[in-house]
């Protein structure tokens, strides 16, 4: 330790740059300054090394952040001396301990001092603050002087400083400047330019979306550093939208052909390995360009061969290439070439007796099981060996391999490993991991009732209260939405029951929390199915759990309720009076109100019954979220002089500023007369108890504690009489499989070796060895060629226990326009925040049913709302089919982006004699704003064609199914796919009873934006059945555009709103010269992103939005000195950096 103290202390000198130019050993101010700051600081550090306890060191750093305050905040205190104590406190931040009375002090240095004394003070600075701290604001002056400087290291400290720690509201200020640092001279500063954007790009994606031409010129730099910048911003735009950067893939493969041919700089090298970090960047970016395209696959071929043959090199950085590259093998189009090569060299991986290597090999059989089951076959002995290995990791990772690899001929097998390893942990993280995995296993390929109810309570047991609260709500929402079939729902139940009971006849043993709630769940709703067991006697043994100690009190609120519905079906019992006696004076508020209320519904039976019904857990309650029957209180109240109701937000606002914090408006709006007018008090409307009532702010929140009943949708229905629901296997699949090999053969041997071979080697098998050979068997099942393997989310035709009963689409769809409203901020909750919204344009002819809220649904966080552009899309059946196919110019509105497809001249000639019929929209809807019918795709019997409609209250995409054949098409099923930015208002699917021949059918869907996102993609396919079923897919681009709305109002409505709204984006553009005035700049927003110009005034404008159904968005804009300031407002965080990117696009285009 002292040797490591010496050397620090001997490099500190050189390491801060104590000797000024000028000013050497025997210079005027050299020597002073070395002294000091060594033995300062040096002193510190070798007291704190010789120290021998931790109350030591507290009492010593103490003393010293005493004295490092009293000489920072004396007057007479050089900026030399403040940069020695700006070194000194950043060694105690280092250590944990606060000194932040130095933090406005790092500011004043980095903004007064020399190249040396700044860069110590942005030093601090960058360290000392995180990105909201308020003293930030500070900084901003300084950093646009140093961007604007000459001199090259204040150009790069705050370049630095702004990629490290700069917030989000103070991009606009410095973006100008650091966009024109791209093209500086120097390539240090066009590095750290590209990576100063990539940060804004992570923060803020839509305020750098309009210099994406910028980042192109910086990935063809001449600086292979500022072209390895640029990796980072492309590797995040292509995992969000790969479909828009396509052209780019011929780059990248250059690119990855120069660095492993080593034509960089050879200080890029690593272990004389080529720039191996830049190697595995652009390897996953050409796994993300090439997924499901072979046209983009065929490019990489040869570069990924390439990479391949030359990691050759055994250190762990050339594995970790090798690593990626199968990776990206087994993700773009296959090649049977290069899946060969990638299958050896997983092979080494796994066989290698090094850990590491060993970890990466299994790491890759997992990745790649499912492209190629036949693999995990191949080191089956290998895979059984690391189930014993003594490393963690790799029994981990091992039992992760046989969870991809279950299907219900296995399932038994690798849950009982898996619960194993379980029973051995101790990691917390690896339980919640595996614990959720053996439920979804249990779940999913349950052989029978009894396996399913023991394996879930051995879960429960085991898991212990670090269960994820989905397993059990799960679990509940399984016993009481039931099957198929009415008469198993009820052994299930029935069995749950006796197992509960049995385990509680052992009143010493300890169960976990949650274990305890889904035993007193299942045995107040269906102990009455044992008609073998006294009620009495169900409720003694939920009395002895009341009574012990182990039990917390919300375990005892949810037995309590257990004795109640228990109660409710006997006449009398001495252990429910027993009970009320006890509870009665109990010091729990919870279970004395309990008991009272037992108490009393004893006394009443019938009211008893009534209240709780059997299995009536999932039975729909109609609830009024907006609590309107409240209104006539509130209105009293308020005539009493009761202060009106203030949103979250605006209370804090007021706390804020009564504690006078830092005020981060620019400026303000010029609407003081018709605000003063209106009589706002604050920011609070006095009209706003109706404006509010039905979906105000908290109406998403209050929407998911409606109800007191089960909360019973969004998991999968998978079980059935018959087990779970396979997918019916693609027929053509089925006509070139190999021949099916016998699962004992693959464990004796080569599948070539002679039986008489084979059975000499079986013989001298040791007992160790046929162990082993038998429990491959057992996991391994099922993974032949011709097997039916089940891996996750594949094929499986094994036949099942359960298929779970929908109860979703028996309730029918015809409910009043009310309610449909009262759903409509449910519904739409992911994207509000506190505001209160006018939902009267949502009146209409839609018809909807209240949705039911999931018990185990997770509430989409507001700050999750962030720019996320949708995955790629998957289509490759139709690349295939279009490879020949030209895209055609796009349709009415120019951010429609309808892709036409229309067939190449071979293919018209081919299809000549099918001319399908040209659609065309109904009267009623060609009188609305429409884009073009378009071709979405065909094939030889279909063409389907989109056309847009643009209502007041949605978007209605109106799909055309044209039959080109000469007969009837029957039983034809149109399904939109789930999108979790889009909402289809009514059922995802259409079905054609019948197309006749040479005819057209018509299906129309509504669709509102779910999630907020500039472009996306809903895809869905049809499937019909001719001379064999055939399935045909499409994708409907959409943008954000396609769900904006003109929002008219006046002046005054405007105010008022606008100060109820919280959530702003302010951003400045410059104007073209064709846009030499405001109102030509308007007209231009208006036209293209259907805005309402509400007013003018002056050099300021306000316009009005609305994204469907009504989430407002208001738009303040201003001209400058040839400059466009716009400022928005939403409820919505996310829509107006959505608006701001269209409102950009739009004057570039103009």
């Amino acid at each position: 330790m002292s040797d490591v103290v010496e050397r620090t202390l001997s490099a500190l000198p050189g390491l801060l740059g104590q000797q000024e130019p000028g000013g050497g050993p025997g210079g005027a101010g050299g020597g002073p300054a070395r002294v000091s700051v060594t033995s300062r600081l040096g002193s510190l550090i070798r007291s704190i090394a010789a120290l021998t306890s931790k109350h030591e060191e507290e009492k010593l750093i103490q003393q010293e952040l005493t004295s490092l305050k009293a000489t920072v905040s004396a007057p007479t205190t050089t900026l030399r001396l403040m940069k020695e104590c700006m070194v000194r406190l950043i060694y105690c931040e280092m250590l944990g301990y606060e000194s932040s009375f130095g933090y406005i002090h790092a500011i004043k240095l980095a903004q007064q001092g020399n190249l040396l004394e700044k860069r110590v003070g942005y030093l601090a600075v960058s360290l000392f603050l995180h990105e909201n701290h308020e003293l930030l604001l500070l900084l901003v002056n300084t950093v646009v002087k140093d961007l604007q400087s000459t001199n090259l290291v204040e150009v790069c400290m705050a370049l630095t400083v702004v990629s490290q720690i700069f917030p989000r509201e103070m991009i606009p200020a410095v973006l100008p400047l650091i966009e024109d640092k791209l093209q500086h001279s120097k390539e240090i500063i066009r590095r750290k330019a590209v990576q100063a954007l990539y940060k804004f790009y992570l923060i803020a994606p839509n305020q750098v979306q309009h210099i994406h031409d910028k980042f192109r010129k910086a990935l063809c730099d001449r600086d292979a550093g500022v072209m390895a910048a640029s990796l980072h911003i492309y590797f995040q735009m292509i995992k969000e939208n790969s479909s828009g950067y396509k052209d780019l893939t011929g780059s990248f493969v250059t690119i990855l052909k120069q660095v492993v041919g080593g034509k960089l700089p050879i200080d890029f090298n690593y272990h004389s390995v080529p720039a191996p970090w830049l190697q595995i960047q652009l390897l996953r970016i050409l796994g993300l360009l090439g997924k499901d395209d072979p046209r983009t696959s065929e490019l990489m071929y040869d570069v990924l061969d390439e990479s391949l043959r030359r990691a050759e090199i055994n250190h762990n950085i050339t594995y970790a290439i090798l690593f990626e590259c199968v990776q990206t093998i087994y993700t773009i189009h296959p090649k049977s070439e290069l899946l060969e090569k990638a299958a050896k060299c997983i092979g080494k991986f796994v066989l290698s007796p090094k850990i590491n290597l060993k970890y990466l090999g299994l790491k890759a059989l997992t990745y790649v099981i499912q492209q190629d089951p036949n693999l995990a076959l191949q080191h089956q002995m290998t895979i059984i060996e690391c189930l014993d290995h003594p490393d963690p990791i790799i029994k981990r990772e091992t039992l992760e391999l046989l969870y991809r690899i279950t299907n219900g001929q296995n399932v038994i097998v690798i849950v009982q490993k898996m619960l194993d390893y379980l029973k051995e942990s101790k990691e917390e993280y690896a339980i919640i991991n595996l614990v959720g995995k053996i439920a979804e296993l249990a779940e999913k390929y349950a052989p029978d009732n009894e396996w399913f109810i023991q394996t879930m309570n051995a879960v429960f047991s085991v898991g212990g209260d670090v269960v994820h609260p989905d397993i059990p709500n799960n679990f509940l929402r399984l016993l009481a939405e039931g099957f198929d079939d009415g008469k198993e729902d009820d052994q299930l139940r029935m069995y749950a029951v006796q197992s509960y009971l049995a385990l509680l006849d052992d009143e010493n043993a300890l169960y976990p929390q949650k274990f305890l709630q889904v035993m007193s769940w299942v045995l107040g709703e269906y102990s009455s199915l044992a008609t073998d067991v006294d009620p009495e006697v169900i409720l003694t043994k939920l009395h002895s759990l009341l009574k012990k100690t182990s039990v917390n009190p919300e375990t005892k609120v949810w037995i309590m309720a257990a004795v109640t519905k228990t109660a409710s079906r006997t006449s009398c019992s001495k252990t429910v009076d027993k009970l009320i006696q006890e509870f009665s004076n109990s010091l729990d508020t919870c279970m004395r109100q309990y008991a009272f209320e037992l108490k009393h519904l004893c006394e009443d039976k019938a009211l008893m019954k009534k209240l709780l019904p059997f299995d009536a857990s999932c039975n729909d309650m109609v609830v009024d979220a907006s609590l309107s029957f409240l209104d006539g209180f509130v209105a009293e109240g308020l005539g009493r002089g009761a202060a009106p109701y203030k949103p979250h937000h605006q209370r804090q606002e007021e706390k804020l500023s009564q504690e006078k914090a830092l005020n981060f408006e620019p400026y303000g709006l010029s609407f003081a007369s018709s605000v003063s007018s209106s009589g706002i008090t604050g920011r609070q409307s006095p009209t706003g108890l109706s404006f509010g009532s039905d979906t105000s702010g908290n109406s998403a929140e209050t929407g998911h504690k409606e109800t007191n009943t089960l909360k019973l949708e969004g998991v999968r229905k998978l079980w059935g009489k018959e087990g779970y629901l396979p997918k019916k296997e693609d027929k053509v699949g089925k006509k070139n499989q190999p021949q099916t090999v016998s699962c004992g053969s693959l464990l004796a041997g080569q599948v070539g070796d002679p039986p008489a071979s084979r059975s000499d080697e079986v013989a001298s098998l040791s007992e160790e060895d046929k162990e082993k050979q038998q429990l491959a068997s057992s996991l391994f099942i099922g993974l032949g060629s011709n097997a039916g393997v089940s891996l996750m989310g594949k094929v499986d035709i094994a036949t099942q226990k359960f298929k779970r009963k929908s109860k979703i689409n028996e309730t029918q769809n015809s409910e009043e326009v009310s309610d449909f409203q009262n759903s409509a901020a449910s519904d739409f909750g992911p994207l509000l925040d506190t505001v209160p919204i006018n939902m009267e344009d949502c009146e209409g002819d839609i018809h909807t049913r209240l949705r039911k809220a999931s018990l185990c649904s997770s509430d989409i966080v507001e700050d999750n709302l962030v720019f996320e552009t949708p995955q790629s899309l998957k289509n490759s059946g139709l690349d295939d089919r279009l490879s020949d196919s030209r895209q055609s110019e796009s349709s009415l509105f120019a951010d429609s982006n309808i892709e036409i497809f229309q067939p190449s001249p071979s293919a018209q000639c081919e299809s000549a004699s099918k001319t399908p019929l040209v659609p065309s929209l109904p009267e009623e809807l060609e009188e609305l704003t429409h884009s073009e019918v378009v071709e979405l795709c065909q094939s030889d019997a279909l063409v389907l064609y989109l056309c847009k409609v643009w209502t007041d209250d949605s978007l209605l995409l109106t799909v055309f199914v044209s039959n080109k054949t000469t007969s009837a098409l029957n039983a034809v099923n149109l399904v939109f796919e789930a999108e979790e930015y889009f909402q289809i208002l009514e059922s995802p699917t259409y079905q054609f009873p019948v197309i006749e021949a040479q005819s057209v059918e018509r299906c129309q869907k509504c669709v509102w934006m779910d999630k907020i996102c500039t472009q996306g993609i809903l895809s869905g396919f049809v499937n019909y059945q001719s001379e064999m079923e055939t399935r045909l897919e499409f994708s409907i681009p959409l943008s954000l555009l396609d769900f904006i709305r003109p929002m008219e109002m006046t002046t005054e409505d405007f105010g008022k709103l606008w100060l109820s709204l919280s959530n702003d984006v302010k951003q400045n553009i410059k104007m073209s010269s064709s846009q030499d005035s405001l109102s030509a700049a308007l007209n231009t927003l208006q036209q293209k992103l259907k805005l309402h110009i509400v007013d003018i005034i002056g050099n300021e404008g306000i316009l009005a939005c609305q994204l469907l159904p009504s989430v407002p968005c208001l738009l303040h804009c201003r001209t400058h000195s040839g400059m466009l300031a716009l400022w928005f407002r939403s409820p919505c965080s996310a829509l107006p950096d959505g608006l701001l990117y269209q409102c950009q696009k739009a004057m570039e285009e103009s």
